[in-house]
């Protein structure tokens, strides 16, 4: 089909069904069919197939960039270059046809912002569809586009592909190009609907350039070809304890069938606690991710042209900076050391193993009007942004790779994610081990009662 058709179609889509939705907040429809229709349109392995990036890190030339915030929408800030990402996107002809809905600064593992309000869930409206890539996993899982572009600080690829029964993979640290902005925590892909298509976005993206902070030797060949391979007899760590937070049942039977099917496919699984990953100083990532909001609210002002007011940044993420905006540098320090030193153990204890497998999130989706912080007391909402979260937000902290796979779904129907962890650069062990599962287990043929 040529691009045009495919980007029409698209438009056709978006323009039926995210009412429902509310995922696609930016659009840009005939920009996309001007580049649809360019003679230049790249002819990379990915022409044609329409896209959407999320309102927060890759940017684009000429398109918005709100990051969620009520200011930057309402002075229209839009990005003057293309990232690195931005650029490797559009080379391997992807058409963009918007941007996609996120929490303002991707601080919360829901999308919710006051700027544009919520995202509905494909599999109940009325329900979250996780963060901060809500947007972004509720136009895939919907079917408005095949992948739209995801990132990951904490969870906020893997989260939403969780709750919205994607796949979603969190490249180790340095597998792409740095974001510019965004802390170490961070790295881009995408929210796909199989193994595949998140293989395929893989190999059209990756690499490094000279100036990133974290760099990984490349691959030795096509991720893509990966899927066939044999993974050979894998020792797997088996994680359910959520170290002092609930998880639910479903999430719990989630992983420990992904265990049973592990051991049907020939490999060896020990189950482990929480207590590397979770105890002592495995707190210091929640605190340094809090941390982080206040020079994330100061980065606003700058693209603004001046400092925000409280009315003018959401409550949790004012509150959040000003609670951690007078920390001393050297204590800022002192925190960042002591999380690299609780990186290495954490990476110490992993290397018994090959793989991990936990749920991804520590619930199913919520009810969004479960997800509101409190007007007087904000910051209480992070009692249950830690509870979703508390899988994924550890190998953030170590740059480990991590892939969320929809193998399960509650009695009412909701998907339910399992994550799987490797080693850092063994995105195709991963991938490997994941086609497996999705051979074994296929996920294709579910659809949300909200579809285009």
């Amino acid at each position: 089909m040529p691009p045009l058709e495919l980007v029409d179609a698209a438009i056709e889509r978006i323009e039926r069904v995210d009412p429902a939705l509310n995922a696609v907040v930016i659009r840009d429809f005939e920009g996309a069919r001007r580049a649809a229709s360019a003679p230049d349109l790249p002819n990379g392995p990915l022409r044609g197939v329409p896209f959407l990036l999320k309102d927060l890190g890759a940017t684009q030339a000429g398109l918005p960039t709100y990051l969620g915030n009520r200011r930057l929408r309402d002075i229209d800030h839009r990005a003057t270059t293309d990232t690195e990402l931005g650029a490797r996107f559009r080379r391997a002809g992807l058409v963009t046809l918007g941007k996609t809905n996120v929490p303002e600064l991707g601080s919360s593992p829901t999308t919710q912002p006051s700027s544009f309000g919520p995202t509905h869930n494909p599999w109940d409206p009325t329900r979250s569809p996780a963060g901060s890539s809500g947007g972004a996993a509720a136009a895939v899982a919907a079917g408005l586009v095949p992948v739209a572009h995801a990132n990951d600080g904490g969870g906020s690829i893997r989260l939403p592909a969780s709750w919205c029964g994607l796949v979603g993979l969190k490249p180790s640290r340095g597998r792409l190009p740095w974001p510019e902005w965004i802390d170490r925590m961070t790295v881009e892909l995408v929210v796909a609907r199989s193994v595949r298509d998140a293989a395929v976005v893989l190999d059209a993206t990756h690499g490094s350039v000279p100036a990133d902070l974290y760099q990984l030797a490349p691959p030795a060949g096509s991720y893509l070809d990966e899927l066939g391979r044999d993974t050979g007899a894998l020792r797997v760590a088996l994680l359910t304890d959520g170290g002092g937070y609930a998880v639910d049942a479903e999430c719990v039977v989630a992983a420990e069938d992904a265990a049973v099917q592990l051991e049907g496919l020939g490999h060896h699984v020990e189950p482990v606690d929480g207590d590397v990953l979770f105890g002592g100083d495995g707190r210091i990532n929640g605190s340094l991710w809090m941390a982080a909001i206040a020079r994330h609210v100061d980065r606003l002002g700058e693209l603004a042209g001046r400092p925000l007011t409280a009315e003018e940044v959401e409550p949790y993420n004012w509150a959040a900076a000003e609670r951690h905006r007078s920390m001393p540098v050297g204590t800022w320090l002192a925190m960042q050391e002591r999380q690299q030193d609780w990186a290495r153990r954490a990476l110490d204890w992993f290397a018994r193993f090959d793989v991990l497998v936990s749920p991804t999130a520590g619930c199913p989706a919520l009810p969004t009007d479960d997800l509101w912080p409190a007007p007087d007391r904000p910051w209480k909402i992070g009692e249950t942004y830690g509870r979703v979260g508390r899988f994924t937000l550890p190998f953030n902290a170590t740059g480990q790779p991590a892939i969320s796979l929809p193998l399960h779904r509650t009695p009412g129907g909701l998907p339910v994610g399992v994550q799987l962890v490797a080693g850092i650069g063994r995105e195709d062990l991963l991938l490997r081990l994941a086609a497996r599962l999705e051979e074994a287990r296929p996920w294709a043929e579910h659809r949300p009662p909200v579809h285009a």
